[in-house]
């Protein structure tokens, strides 16, 4: 894991879980362990791992996010609990709205222009990014938008999604992420990263923080 010189904004239990993202979705599962061990240690609520993970299957896949819940309740020494105390019982027209309404901060100004090209890509992803992604997911309580997006920088910097990085990067300091945090759960993620140069996705960030997008589209 990232050498843990944490900070008020960022610490150890959040360099923990924006490790443990990284490392799910390079299926790095040592590394994972490690960090859910830690989190116990921390004695980390719960429903901020658990969330980090749920989150994981939007970008990872469903057996990655399976595989890391299953570590989580062999670390913790407990079954999950019968129902999901965290759900609410919501209509694909009610995810939708929760969806817009998270979205929304997370991208600003481009949420327009970010709706219109996954429309363009194809209807049934952009529907899907607001009710599935936004609503259903990345809207459920028990980890607050900035932590979540400090966590999604983390994989999709290990994942090497360019364009999505560079939205999540704007998008964490949007949803009011200091920009030290947005740096430090980039470079937790790059720690994962196979590639000998990723000085491609440093310049992302160094984009972003200019505030300019430099040809960068949005999605």
């Amino acid at each position: 894991m990232a050498d843990a010189s944490s900070s008020p904004d960022f610490p150890p239990w959040l360099e923990h879980l924006v490790s443990m993202s990284a490392g799910i979705v390079v299926a790095d599962w040592d590394s994972v362990q490690t960090d859910l061990i830690s989190l116990k240690a921390l004695d980390c609520d719960p429903d901020r791992v658990e969330e980090a993970i749920l989150q994981s299957y939007l970008f990872a896949g469903f057996p990655a996010a399976l595989t890391a819940s299953q570590m989580w309740r062999a670390v913790l020494g407990r079954a999950a609990a019968e129902a999901d105390s965290l759900a609410q019982p919501l209509s694909v027209s009610a995810w939708e709205e929760r969806g817009a309404i998270v979205c929304r901060p997370v991208y600003g100004s481009a949420y327009m222009k970010l709706r219109a090209n996954v429309a363009a890509i194809h209807p049934a992803l952009d529907r899907w990014m607001v009710s599935e992604g936004y609503g259903k997911v990345l809207g459920r309580p028990g980890l607050d938008l900035v932590h979540r997006e400090l966590c999604i920088v983390g994989l999709l910097a290990a994942g090497v999604w360019d364009d999505q990085l560079y939205s999540h990067l704007r998008g964490a300091l949007l949803a009011g992420a200091p920009v030290a945090s947005v740096g430090r759960a980039l470079q937790i993620g790059l720690i994962r990263v196979q590639e000998p140069d990723t000085s491609r996705l440093n310049n992302l960030w160094d984009l972003v923080q200019r505030g300019t997008n430099g040809g960068q589209d949005v999605h």
